[in-house]
């Protein structure tokens, strides 16, 4: 039977093969049921599926970040922020938080004047939500794991991550600087 993996968005994606310029596997995944499918994972490799639902095959990354450290940024997120739509991804040495780029509460006001009524509307409507990264918690140091909060920085003329402060305690700095997510104090936030 061919691997497929279902998103978020409860769409089925096949993994594929396929062969590079010179002659070497590669794997991609597809909505399309046909073709070259694989029925077996690659050895060394993983599905990852990124905050906006697309699918990916990569090799397996080693662990850098603890899924307790994890745990923690979601969990404080969640409590001091008080946001429901939002996505904790990690990559490499980064702890990132993924905000819902659409106003939710707007979205799901204007489904109460729907003639269809309200039922499945809110899944079919977190299915199509997208998201952008807010803020990252980067590993500075993995003896005394040590992290850097930074935010997004949306001044045309920086566009990159703004460290804010660092510490070896992750949970007090996602509740010092997490609750500021979604929120309009999260632009006033600055090293300076």
């Amino acid at each position: 039977m061919a691997i497929e993996y279902v998103n978020r968005k409860q769409k089925t994606y096949y993994l594929h093969e396929g062969k590079t310029k010179t002659g070497k596997p590669k794997y991609f995944f597809s909505m399309n049921a046909e073709g070259a499918l694989v029925e077996a994972m690659p050895e060394g490799y993983e599905i990852y599926e990124n905050p906006n639902a697309q699918v990916f095959l990569r090799k397996i990354q080693p662990q850098v970040i603890t899924p307790k450290e994890v745990a923690i940024v979601q969990e404080e997120v969640k409590k001091f922020a008080k946001l429901d739509h939002f996505i904790v991804d990690v990559k490499g040495k980064h702890i990132v938080v993924y905000l819902c780029d659409q106003n939710v509460d707007a979205l799901v006001a204007l489904t109460a004047f729907s003639p269809l009524g309200t039922s499945g509307l809110a899944d079919k409507m977190a299915q199509s939500l997208s998201y952008s990264p807010m803020m990252q918690f980067v590993l500075v140091d993995k003896q005394t794991r040590e992290f850097e909060v930074e935010r997004w920085c949306f001044r045309g003329s920086v566009d990159d991550w703004l460290g804010l402060d660092s510490s070896t305690d992750l949970k007090a700095l996602v509740k010092k600087y997490g609750r500021h997510l979604g929120k309009e104090s999260f632009y006033e936030l600055t090293p300076w």
